[in-house]
């Protein structure tokens, strides 16, 4: 198996923590990035004897990962949050890769799961898990980071799931500090700099929350997941009318 040790970043976890970790029970080490929790979260973590905490006060994702990437001597990392958990398959698959030289970067797919059962189609899109730990770097980009890499990418079969089963109230408040942060890169960036998403986001207001319930449930075709399709096609909603929200206020304070 190839050297590796996983990174995970939380801060109140304690409904996540215990399920992420039992999926890593393979890995050697893994690594928290806690943000000064005041749940159950450590306590759980600590439970597991190949986890080590760190704690670091929050500034920005990508200055917490990067903060984890400096403690790592693996040649390899595999970068998780707390509401991912690896299928049987994706860990099968990572005990046996025997990477090229030249090969920096594996990326994979999720099934985005709502109350444990996984939808047949998410937008949530496909990140950057492992990755040789001395060629690669974070810097932020909206609410989230993006990763600086020099190698070759390759895919892995298997998926992660994403399954957050925190209570609805820590959605709400994590979906407000998000649009906030995407507002003001939204309108800081050019156009041209945006992917296709973005520039509707950015451009078309309304047409952006209020097209996300069709496009999940007939499109995509989450009407067939019953409520947990609709509700996640409701979340996503939400979401979009919050980054709109915020950035018309922007838009009408300038």
């Amino acid at each position: 198996m190839i050297p590796v040790t996983a990174l995970v970043l939380t801060y109140n976890e304690q409904e996540n923590i215990r399920r992420n970790l039992e999926a890593l029970v393979w890995v050697p080490k893994v690594l928290i990035i806690d943000s000064f929790s005041n749940d159950q979260t450590l306590e759980i973590a600590r439970s597991f004897p190949n986890v080590q905490v760190h704690q670091r006060v929050f500034d920005t994702y990508a200055n917490q990962r990067n903060a984890g990437l400096d403690r790592i001597d693996t040649e390899w990392v595999l970068t998780l949050d707390a509401d991912y958990v690896l299928t049987a398959e994706l860990q099968e698959e990572i005990k046996k890769l025997e990477p090229a030289s030249e090969l920096a970067v594996y990326w994979a797919e999720f099934d985005y799961c709502i109350f444990g059962r996984p939808l047949r189609v998410s937008i949530y899109p496909p990140r950057v898990a492992l990755f040789r730990t001395k060629r690669a770097r974070y810097e932020d980009e909206g609410h989230s980071e993006q990763l600086l890499v020099k190698g070759k990418l390759a895919k892995l079969k298997g998926k992660i799931w994403h399954d957050d089963r925190k209570p609805l109230s820590r959605w709400f408040q994590s979906q407000v500090r998000y649009a906030e942060i995407e507002a003001t890169y939204l309108l800081g960036a050019k156009s041209e700099e945006l992917n296709r998403a973005d520039r509707i986001r950015k451009n078309w207001l309304i047409v952006a929350p209020m097209g996300m319930p069709i496009y999940l449930l007939l499109v995509r075709g989450l009407i067939f997941d019953g409520w947990n399709g609709w509700y996640y096609a409701f979340q996503r909603t939400v979401a979009e009318m919050m980054l709109s929200l915020r950035l018309l206020e922007q838009k009408l304070k300038s």
